[in-house]
């Protein structure tokens, strides 16, 4: 039961656009998160994707805030890629055979046709990249080094999307836990799984379908934010965007309500009492 995001947006008057950061950006999994914010015009989006083909189908469909480069963020290095024969395996770790054998489907989709030599690029050496406030990433196994090698552009963002690991689908690939305690270190805190998804492992199958999932938790999209405990301590503009990211994206109503009370508690306004007549409209309550 969303609202409007222009509703919201229209309540909060933020100034500037909400600034997202798509680190692999091919849109194989269907819309990103996001989507309904840049429909909206709310945002501006910078994608990072170093797949050529990818890369020029994302260019030949954007819209006028929407900004792609073809770099592979990772840690400045030269690194090689796996492009494995599903595209949404492709990485720069090595599938790891020891695990996947386990799960249908994967050894298949895991399998390297091609090994290929490729430059890297660090998040905060990238030149032509505002201060970011979303920060999406999904690059199969990369994604804790990004954050690792983007620690200055980190203490600007209010929200993170990234996929974790439940079990090591790389060799050598940071699992969730490794993930969560680094992000904790740069003042965020978990707030919400956006999917999590299970798989059964061989033999058993379920429903005749490989896609159906058991009791094994393999990944997930991991949703990172802002410690709400600490909200006074981010700016006004902050507050506003985290409240309608927060609202818009992932109905997180609760969080975005914290906000708009160390708003009021600043500035003695009067957004709690409206936005939750927004969401009296919306049916929420």
């Amino acid at each position: 039961m969303n609202t409007t995001p222009s509703k919201l947006a229209e309540l909060l008057q933020i100034d500037t656009p909400i600034v997202v950061v798509d680190v692999g950006a091919n849109p194989i999994d269907g819309e990103p998160p996001y989507r309904s914010l840049l429909d909206a015009g709310l945002t501006k989006v910078f994608g990072f994707e170093p797949n050529p083909e990818a890369l020029a189908r994302l260019n030949s469909m954007k819209g006028p805030d929407e900004t792609y480069f073809p770099h592979a963020l990772f840690d400045g290095t030269e690194r090689e890629l796996k492009v494995c024969k599903a595209p949404e395996m492709t990485s720069l770790l090595e599938p790891n055979p020891d695990l996947l054998k386990f799960m249908h489907g994967f050894s298949d989709w895991g399998a390297v046709v091609e090994r290929k030599s490729i430059p890297t690029e660090r998040l905060d050496d990238v030149t032509g990249l505002e201060k970011i406030d979303y920060l999406k990433l999904d690059i199969q196994g990369g994604e804790l080094e990004v954050c690792r090698n983007g620690t200055n552009r980190l203490q600007d963002c209010l929200v993170i999307h990234t996929e974790v690991e439940f079990l090591p689908m790389y060799q050598g690939q940071p699992l969730f836990s490794e993930v969560e305690l680094f992000l904790r270190e740069q003042g965020f805190i978990f707030h919400r799984f956006a999917p999590l998804v299970s798989r059964a492992v061989k033999p058993m199958l379920v429903n005749d379908n490989i896609y159906d999932g058991l009791s094994q938790v393999f990944w997930a999209n991991a949703v990172f934010i802002r410690d709400f405990s600490n909200f006074d301590q981010l700016g006004s503009e902050a507050l506003k965007k985290t409240a309608l990211i927060l609202h818009e994206i992932y109905q997180s109503y609760d969080i975005s309500l914290r906000a708009l009370i160390t708003l009021d508690e600043r500035y003695g306004l009067n957004l709690v009492d409206k936005y939750r007549e927004l969401l009296i409209r919306s049916g929420f309550f």
